[in-house]
């Protein structure tokens, strides 16, 4: 049997369940540092929209794979993938537990799993961006769908970049895209998932809230900062929750009301896509996060794996 490095705790769950507090209590219990799974955290100055914890909210928990990419850069689970092993395996090197924590899919499997990843051909994603560009994403998904309906389920219709992906990697190998998402996975490390998750309704409240407290900390000031800096050329990062919603209130879409609305009814949408994706793995451990003994069994559930080695 192959012997794989660990342990690593993975702390993962829908958007504003309590993944960042929970991480943090379990660095101080286990002797742990956070290695970031939240793909839009990446992103230098997308802070306030992406609830990323100030140095002194962390606590003096070292944190690793933030702040890499400027936020006209593409995102490339790759190039993630590569730098967070680098984290985790500094982090087990000097005998510490690393917790790799964030709602990002896709991102969590691409480390924990044996995970390659398609090349890339810089003209033909070039045609398929133009084909995007000029028609949308509606024509690109009928043609996914037809080539791949897995593929095609798991996508949704809008999100023109994942679709010009998808057919990319479908062209580029002559297989289906969901092969790169093979359904029975080798694990990479030997690591602990927990799930962290809430009622849907106090879910609900809590995101109103917390984008309630996004523009009371100023999402509107630092989205017209990071304009500047080219996020709205950012095929990405402009995409990100909030982000969108208050550029299109820059550019006159949307009044600000509008806009704070609708940051809070996309990402309950956004909820609902993280539950389906990590409700299909059965090797998550899921907690509920208002249960009053929620830190304490996360605490156990993580200690009893790390001492099972």
């Amino acid at each position: 049997m192959t012997h794989l490095s660990g342990p690593v705790i993975a702390v993962v769950g829908p958007t504003a369940a309590g993944k960042s507090a929970l991480s943090l209590a379990l660095a101080h219990a286990l002797g742990g540092e956070v290695v970031n799974a939240d793909s839009m955290q990446l992103y230098r100055g997308m802070d306030i929209g992406t609830a990323k914890l100030t140095p002194a909210e962390r606590a003096g928990v070292p944190h690793h794979v933030l702040d890499i990419w400027d936020v006209t850069e593409p995102a490339s689970v790759a190039v993630y993938q590569r730098l967070a092993r680098a984290a985790i395996d500094d982090v087990l090197a000097r005998g510490r537990v690393p917790l790799l924590v964030g709602g990002s899919g896709l991102y969590v499997r691409a480390v924990l799993e044996e995970f390659e990843f398609p090349g890339t051909d810089p003209a033909l994603r070039a045609d398929l961006e133009r084909e995007l560009a000029a028609h949308g994403p509606a024509p690109l998904y009928a043609r996914l769908t037809a080539a791949d309906p897995a593929a095609a389920a798991r996508i949704l219709p809008t999100n023109g970049r994942r679709i010009v992906r998808a057919l990319e990697v479908i062209e580029l190998t002559g297989g289906r895209f969901t092969a790169a998402l093979p359904e029975q996975p080798r694990p990479y490390y030997r690591a602990c998932q927990v799930g962290v998750d809430l009622d849907s309704q106090l879910l609900d409240e809590r995101i109103a809230t917390r984008v309630d407290h996004m523009w009371a900390a100023g999402l509107v000031d630092e989205v017209r900062e990071l304009e500047r800096r080219g996020l709205r050329e950012g095929r990405t990062a402009s995409r990100a929750l909030g982000y969108q919603q208050v550029l299109r209130f820059l550019a006159g879409e949307y009044a600000e009301a509008e806009a704070h609305a609708e940051t809070i009814r996309a990402t309950r949408r956004f909820v609902r896509r993280q539950r389906s994706w990590f409700r299909r793995d059965p090797r998550i451990r899921w907690l509920d996060a208002a249960a009053p003994d929620f830190v304490p069994a996360a605490s156990a559930e993580a200690a009893a794996f790390i001492a099972a080695r």
